[in-house]
């Protein structure tokens, strides 16, 4: 994409666009990977904290930017490892089809609970029948205490219609 001058960073400019009026926003990168988007939003301004499993991604991260806050931790599990709020919450990367199997709703709730009042999440993720749907994904958010806001087909915005690939905006009611 870098090299037909498109940007790679659709997740860091949706997110930065959804918090524009905010100085400085609190951002958790929720299964962060080797830290691309979190980099990116730290270097808008933003103050971001990492969250992966995975330790050698968690390292890549590190080594990339050491200044940013990376955690390793479970999402089914944040509430043991991360104890500040954010402004918004991102899963990008298909963070929700990679969570083990069964533990979608359990992800989303711990996300919700860790955003500030109206916070929002923000999650892109391959549509799969056997794994996670947009219906789904809804109610978990729903049982969760958020709200849809604006639903895409692609982190550039492009019109959900149905199809293979969703980003959603949810906010935490109250």
């Amino acid at each position: 994409m870098a090299a037909a001058g498109q940007s790679v960073h659709g997740e860091a400019d949706l997110v930065a666009s959804l918090v524009s009026d905010v100085e400085s926003a609190k951002i958790l990168d929720a299964g962060c990977g080797t830290g691309r988007v979190a980099i990116e939003l730290s270097r808008r301004g933003h103050d971001v904290v990492g969250v992966d499993i995975d330790e050698s991604m968690l390292a890549t991260a590190r080594r990339k930017d050491p200044a940013i806050d990376w955690r390793r931790a479970d999402l089914a599990h944040l509430d043991d490892h991360v104890d500040i709020t954010f402004d918004v919450a991102v899963l990008a990367g298909n963070v929700m089809i990679f969570v083990d199997p069964g533990t979608e709703a359990r992800v989303v709730e711990q996300v919700a609970h860790r955003l500030d009042p109206h916070g929002l999440m923000v999650a892109g993720f391959q549509v799969r029948s056997d794994r996670l749907g947009v219906e789904d994904f809804d109610r978990y958010a729903g049982d969760a205490g958020l709200e849809l806001v604006s639903r895409w087909a692609t982190w550039y915005r492009r019109p959900y219609n149905g199809g293979d690939y969703v980003v959603s905006v949810h906010r935490r009611i109250g």
